[in-house]
């Protein structure tokens, strides 16, 4: 389905105070190449267009992964993008993957960030990705009710290793607002409206209540997140100060540690193993039976979950990432 586009040239004060807010963040202002993850929705629209108007097309490079999971669909929002980068002369590479296994959401998170990040590398270039405020809210929300921990409130931050989120200070609503003053039509998942997935149900039911509870809940939520996270780069400097650059620790020191402190370097340690955004605070918990596990002789290992592994070998503790297992063709024929 597709959204409404206005004509060019009404409301375009919100157009500007889209654009002042970006300029604002400072994560543009390096003269690299920028490749923008696409899905033809309005933020992704938004996000290419700005971009393109702020450092010209020929630094900008559009990604599109085309998953196929909504038949017509899927080619209409990949002949939308088509169109959209032909209008702004920007390049656009198109993935059509084969599906894979598991969740069908963090197969296709994975896939759209691996191939971003290659791009990425290839050209020395940053990825953009149109993650808004509105975002924001609801992966703190989701992650509070899905992952224990402080972490859980910290949301997404703004640049991350090659990978920034320019709108992260824009609401959905001022993207839409950008797209209609600039003319610009943009692609509606009807999922995105629907309690098929959990981010559609902390949307239209979990948010929904909190500002029935309070008119000021999106931005007290937000300014949490700012806070929270400005406290949590005091911490990571304490567990940078333990690693000291190293993707291992002494098992003896672990056991030294603050308990605190200790789940702080596991998580680290596990999420460094896991790859760029990932988030396994679960790996925090697991500190008792890391040094229990220790006191065995030779190696030892612990799956974690996350398909990562803490290794006891040589009294140091590392992570590693484990192979996903696979049910044979035979026992599924089994089961069937």
């Amino acid at each position: 389905m597709e959204g409404a586009a206005g004509p060019e040239g009404g409301g375009r004060g919100a157009a500007v105070e889209v654009r002042e807010q970006v300029l604002g963040t400072g994560l543009l202002a390096a003269r690299r190449p920028l490749v923008v993850m696409l899905s033809g929705g309005r933020d992704s629209v938004c996000l290419l267009d700005l971009v393109v108007d702020l450092r010209g097309a020929g630094l900008v490079r559009a990604l599109h992964v085309n998953y196929g999971l909504r038949a017509e669909a899927s080619e209409e929002d990949q002949h939308h993008c088509e169109r959209l980068c032909e209008r702004l002369g920007v390049a656009l590479e198109v993935l059509r993957p084969l599906r894979g296994p598991g969740n069908v959401q963090a197969w296709a998170r994975n896939v759209r960030y691996e191939a971003a990040l290659l791009l990425a590398e290839r050209d020395d270039a940053l990825v953009a990705v149109g993650h808004t405020a509105t975002d924001q809210i609801e992966t703190v929300l989701y992650r509070l009710a899905a992952s224990p921990g402080r972490r859980a409130l910290l949301g997404m931050p703004a640049a991350e290793g090659r990978l920034i989120r320019p709108l992260l200070g824009v609401t959905r609503e001022q993207t839409a607002a950008y797209c209609v003053a600039r003319g610009l039509a943009w692609r509606e998942d009807a999922t995105n409206e629907t309690d098929a997935y959990a981010r559609g149900r902390v949307r239209h039911g979990l948010l929904a209540a909190l500002r029935a509870v309070h008119p000021g809940a999106d931005g007290n939520v937000l300014r949490t997140a700012q806070l929270l996270r400005e406290e949590t780069d005091l911490l990571e400097q304490l567990v940078d100060r333990e690693l000291d650059g190293e993707t291992s620790i002494a098992i003896e020191r672990l056991g030294e540690l603050h308990p605190a402190l200790a789940r702080l370097v596991v998580v680290r340690l596990a999420e460094g193993a896991a790859g760029p955004g990932a988030f396994v605070p679960q790996a925090g918990d697991r500190v008792a039976e890391i040094l229990e596990l220790a006191g065995r002789q030779g190696r030892a290992e612990l799956h974690i979950g996350g398909l990562l592994a803490a290794v006891i070998e040589q009294r140091r503790l590392r992570m590693v990432k484990i192979a996903p297992h696979y049910p044979s063709p035979a026992r599924d024929a089994e089961r069937d």
